[in-house]
Order: C-alpha cells, then structure tokens, then sequence
C-alpha cells in the first residue's frame, strides 16, 4: 500500500519577536526548506550557469518564465520531451511565473480585456492569447511543480480607480484558473500545486481585500506581486506587512520579484517563505558582487592587486579558491569565466542568506542576528 504524499507546507517555527518563520514545502521532486531564494531561470536557464552549479551553490528549487517558455521553445516542444525536467535535465522543483508581468512590461504590444490579454510575441511580432485557463494548460505542458495564476499587473503610479479595476480583475481570472485547475489532469505522474497573486498596488485596504478574496478560494499558496515596479521602498515593507497579515499560517507566503539582500532579511522578519530576483545574476554580470563582508564592484582599481579571496566564509565552491585580483582581471579581459565566479557566488550567497535566515529562525536566535546581517549587507566592502 502506498504511503500517503506529504502535506505541501509545514510550519516548523515562527520568530518570538518577528513574523519570520521556517518550514518545509514538499513536492514530488524534493523537499524546500524556507526561508527559500529560488534563482531565476527565466528561458529554462541560469545564466552563465549550468544545473550542476546551480545545485552544488545550494538550490533547492528554480524559477522559469511561462511566457518565454511558452514562445520557446513552445508547449509543442515541452510535450514532445516530456516536460521542462525531461528536457533540460533539472531534476529539482521547478516554478514557473504566469507571464502576466512580462505581458505588462509590453505596453505597445498588448491589449487586455475581461478574459484575458493579446500580446505581440517580441521575437516577431506574431499575435497570441493569454487566457487564465490557458495560462495553467501552458504550466502543465512545462511540468512545473508550482505555478502562478494569471494576473494584471499594476504600475507605479497608479490611480485607486485603475488599482481597483486592475486588481478585480486579478481576483476574477484567479477564480476561473483555479476552476480550470482543479478540473483538468496532471500531464505528468508529479504533483502541480497552484498559488495566487495577490494585487492593489500600493493602497493598503485594496491589497486585504484582494489577498482575503484569494485565501477564500484555498490555494495550495499565495505570492504578494507588483511590488518593485518603481514604488518607494518603505511602500514595499508597508505593503508585505499587510499582505502577510491577511495571509494563513498553513500555506507558503512568496514575494516576487524581490530583491535586495536587504529587502529579502526585512521581509523574511514580515513573515515571507519565498524570493527570487534578477539581482544576483544581473549584477554578477555587471560585476557587481555580494559577499558575507559587503558587496564589491570588481571592476575598481582597489582590487588590481588585491590577493584577497572572494569570500572567505565559503559560502560557493569558488569563494575561497578565487582572487579578488584574478576576477577583476578576467572581467577587464573579458572572459566569460569572469561571469561564471561572479554569478555562482551572487547565487550561492543569496542562498546562503535564506538558508542562514532559517537556521537563526529554528535556533530561535533571529531577533539577534537581524540587525547585525543588515549592517553587513548594507556595507560596501573595503
């Protein structure tokens, strides 16, 4: 007889003088331990990584993209190989996004209604529909373990009529997704668990009304979106408070597309259990560079002869064995190996941040190391 599948979420912790907490989310291709930063895979990839990096810098689960994954390879491909793991050899949790972000991002090229948007793919120029029923059809063609509702995503600013329009709207296409979810088949033998996005830009009564509607519906978990879209960023603390506070305790609390080593420890102490950003590897490429000692521009003259190593704290399997002074110099070369250090280090130090985080919230000793890792984060290193 089959033992019975794990419960998805678990609270193992909750911090006595915060909302930070630590638990597991267990799905068919492993376990994630929150706090949790799933680096960002938007095409299927981390760049200037390969799968062996991302794992050996300490992943336990990636973000990929619908819409990009959707334009290409295309669900045909996906089908045809068996899903995203099956075609890429990832072999770990996978996320993907709903695409409703990037399809806003196009502000020329699409035009949304009632039941969905058209978008102009910006490979060709090819017109497609976006609908919140086939938003879960694409994510169960890519296989994804957790995947997003489509949602509207609001600028910044934005007037209340178009942030009430906006998130209604959100509220709705959540509603037939979840009907069309629950209604239809796994494609694949795993586990496909579902969340919410919650909207109402920066007015604080709109995002409880929003996130209570979603947490009505009982999603298997919820994400706080259409922040770092250009608000400020006490807006941002102020909005995840609010959001959090209308959360349940028993499913997983995810804020996208943030951010900062900062924002990520603030909003971990506001009760958040998942991350992801850019940042680490946008930056890594810049060389800009995140270390247990403060972040570093490789690029300055002060590092020239500098023999000292990446980090000495271990935190990736390059930090101790790599010179300040080699990388700078592989960048002013040129060498892709440079983008390789740096972004292995960007990716295992934002998961080391998490995964400290986690420790602290379980050792019960958070409240203390709190302000001590924000100095450290915060700091440029000399």
């Amino acid at each position: 007889m089959l033992e019975p599948a794990p419960p998805f979420f678990d609270l193992h912790s909750t911090d006595q003088a915060s909302a930070a907490r630590a638990g597991t989310i267990s799905t068919d291709h492993g376990v994630i331990e929150t706090p949790v930063f799933m680096p960002v895979g938007t095409q299927g990839a981390v760049k200037a990584l390969d799968w062996q990096s991302v794992h050996d810098a300490g992943a336990s689960i990636v973000l990929a993209n619908t819409y990009h994954l959707y334009l290409r390879p295309g669900t045909d491909v996906l089908d045809a190989m068996g899903g995203f793991h099956s075609f890429s050899g990832w072999t770990k949790p996978l996320l993907t996004d709903s695409g409703g972000f990037q399809v806003w991002s196009l502000r020329e090229l699409r035009s949304i209604d009632e039941s969905g948007v058209w978008f102009r793919s910006h490979l060709d120029g090819s017109r497609h529909r976006f609908s919140p029923a086939g938003v879960v059809d694409i994510q169960r063609s890519i296989g994804s373990d957790i995947f997003m509702v489509l949602d509207e995503c609001t600028p910044y600013p934005v007037s209340a009529a178009e942030a009430r329009h906006s998130m209604e709207r959100t509220v709705a296409w959540a509603q037939q997704a979840q009907q069309h979810h629950r209604s239809t088949a796994f494609r694949y033998p795993h586990r496909q668990f579902h969340f919410a996005i919650g909207q109402g830009s920066t007015i604080p009564e709109y995002r409880k009304w929003c996130m209570q509607e979603l947490v009505d519906m009982d999603f298997d978990g919820y994400a706080i979106g259409g922040l770092s879209v250009g608000e400020p960023v006490d807006d941002l603390y102020r909005i995840t408070e609010v959001s959090t506070s209308v959360m349940p305790d028993n499913k997983p609390r995810y804020l996208m597309g943030v951010g900062t080593p900062e924002n990520i420890v603030r909003c971990i102490a506001l009760g958040v259990d998942m991350f992801d950003c850019v940042m680490p590897t946008r930056n890594a490429r810049n060389g800009t560079i995140f270390t247990t000692k403060g972040k570093v521009n490789i690029k300055n003259a002060q590092w020239k002869f500098s023999k000292d190593v990446l980090d000495d704290s271990h935190v990736s399997q390059v930090s101790a064995t790599t010179q300040m002074a080699y990388l700078r110099h592989l960048f002013i070369a040129g060498e892709v190996l440079g983008l390789m250090i740096a972004t292995l280090q960007n990716v295992a130090f934002y998961l080391w941040l998490t995964r400290t985080a986690r420790q602290h919230i379980l050792a019960g000793t958070f409240s203390e190391w709190y302000p001590e890792i924000l100095r450290t984060v915060g700091q440029v290193r000399k």
